[in-house]
């Protein structure tokens, strides 16, 4: 887990079950699937977001924003608001005027798309599990990147 985010795993989590995601990942950069945005402070990762843009014929126009992750120490230093206006600035240059995520219910995720001026499209109850295998609420939110 990183910082308390399951990453789609549940505990314990492992390199043994993180290697073939994250591979998966990397296949999907490659194919033009998806866009990787990191940050770095010197040469230390400090953060990714991801740019999921292999969408269904019918949405050429929409992307889903997935595993916006900044380490515990680089929080509060806008690392995260900084890959996300990034993030929408591509979605822009690609075309992709709608934007979708979904995340925790009530975490700094809700918070920092609030202020970000995303918009709650609503709750859904028991959505996912924490990695200890409690259910969480989720919040799916969407953002127009026309303006």
């Amino acid at each position: 887990m990183y910082g308390g985010a399951s990453v789609n795993f549940m505990a314990p989590y492992g390199l043994e079950a993180a290697q073939p995601f994250f591979a998966g990942v990397v296949r999907s950069v490659e194919r033009g699937e998806r866009i990787l945005l990191a940050a770095f402070e010197g040469e230390r990762l400090v953060g990714t977001v991801q740019l999921v843009t292999a969408m269904p014929p019918n949405q050429p126009h929409r992307a889903e924003v997935a595993k916006l992750l900044v380490h515990r120490s680089a929080r509060g230093q806008g690392v995260a608001a900084q890959l996300m206006t990034r993030l929408e600035q591509i979605a822009r240059e690609l075309g992709r005027t709608l934007l979708t995520l979904d995340t925790v219910t009530g975490s700094n995720g809700d918070r920092l798309y609030r202020r970000l001026g995303w918009t709650s499209a609503g709750v859904i109850p028991n959505y996912a599990l924490f990695p200890d295998g409690t259910p969480c609420d989720t919040t799916i939110f969407w953002k127009e990147t026309t303006g």
